[in-house]
């Protein structure tokens, strides 16, 4: 998920190394894990060492900065997914210059992550701490600028670039190996802050409060979209059909963290900002078949070194069945719905 044990991979001096084989040795001497250090014979007490050092390959040591940052930057999302009045109201309570500082705050994670990585920059803690506070500003003079809530030019300015930047990976660089998860979340949370805050956007409909009614319209656009997603896939010879059975915890799996980490963030940001926009603009029809085709377009680079026409084609007639299912009571958990059982079908019987 969000690798909170240090990667093999990861960069770690060895002065780093040491202090972590000492911890480790003193943990053992202490006992402080008894029931196993006890019984364990000299090679599984190795591989404990190892795993401390190296970022835990058996699952036991957590990476507290890791952690930490990973809590922070969960914090704006779930807050306003589970919270919405009270997040709005509290945020946008607070002064103008308030707001703004508090959209540097990206910066934290990033240091907390990258320092014991041995990736820190200073470049890269000025770019999250001044790009977010620029979306801000540019978000509060929109709002200024359109009081309607019609849709401004700095609106689909900011959308452009947080897409871009996601897209093309423009801030991966500034992460450790495996840890560039982060930088999409906490895109996500600036977009998220900004929308709420500065913005003051209505009609996104962002409360994974579920009811229902979402599953049922979630559930309806993913059986309208299937055997249109069946025929061309497998036409296409994009889409790999093979049995089997993966187990219910495994699906489970598959969906909830789909759901949370890919279609929450994907579905907020073309059906809550950018299709909702849109209507205000040019109207509900063409809006919906934008933000397919660019929703579409937005998949080109996954999964291929070159342009991934049929994913392209599967993800824009997806895009369809998602903006529906958004616009059917204009929220975002509906649409949700419908994204993260494509993608944990695909991911488990069609791939």
């Amino acid at each position: 998920m969000f690798c909170l044990f240090y990667d093999s991979g990861s960069s770690v001096s060895e002065p780093v190394r040491a202090q972590k084989d000492i911890r480790c040795a003193h943990l053992l001497r202490r006992r402080a894990i008894p029931p196993l250090c006890s019984r364990w014979s000299p090679a599984p007490k190795k591989a404990l060492l190892n795993s401390f050092r190296s970022g835990g390959e058996l699952g036991l040591p957590i990476n507290l900065p890791i952690v930490v940052a990973a809590l922070l930057t969960l914090a704006p999302l779930f807050a306003a997914a589970f919270f919405a009045a009270s997040f709005a109201a509290g945020t946008q309570r607070l002064p103008l210059a308030a707001r703004l500082a508090c959209l540097a705050l990206p910066s934290v994670p990033y240091a907390l992550v990258a320092r014991p990585g041995g990736s820190f920059r200073w470049i890269w803690f000025a770019v999250y701490a001044l790009l977010p506070v620029a979306v801000g500003a540019l978000l509060w003079r929109a709002q200024l600028a359109d009081k309607e809530n019609r849709g401004d030019w700095r609106d689909f300015f900011v959308l452009g670039v947080l897409g871009v930047a996601v897209d093309l990976r423009w801030l991966e660089p500034a992460w450790p190996p495996h840890l560039a998860i982060f930088s999409k979340m906490l895109l996500l949370d600036v977009g998220i802050f900004a929308f709420v805050a500065l913005r003051r956007l209505d009609g996104v409909g962002f409360d994974l409060r579920l009811r229902l009614r979402d599953a049922g319209f979630g559930l309806r656009e993913f059986a309208f979209y299937t055997p249109i997603a069946l025929a061309l896939g497998l036409w296409l010879g994009f889409l790999h059909l093979h049995g089997g059975w993966p187990g219910p915890l495994k699906i489970l799996f598959a969906w909830v963290f789909t759901f949370f980490f890919i279609a929450v963030p994907e579905e907020l940001f073309f059906r809550g900002w950018l299709q909702n926009l849109l209507e205000r603009r040019v109207g509900r029809l063409a809006a919906l078949l934008i933000t397919s085709v660019l929703f579409g377009l937005s998949h080109f680079n996954k999964r291929a070194a070159h342009f991934n026409w049929q994913y392209v084609l599967l993800a824009a007639f997806a895009g369809v069945f998602y903006g529906r299912a958004w616009r059917a009571e204009r929220r975002v958990g509906a649409s949700a719905i419908t994204h993260a059982t494509v993608d944990a079908v695909w991911s488990l019987w069609l791939r």
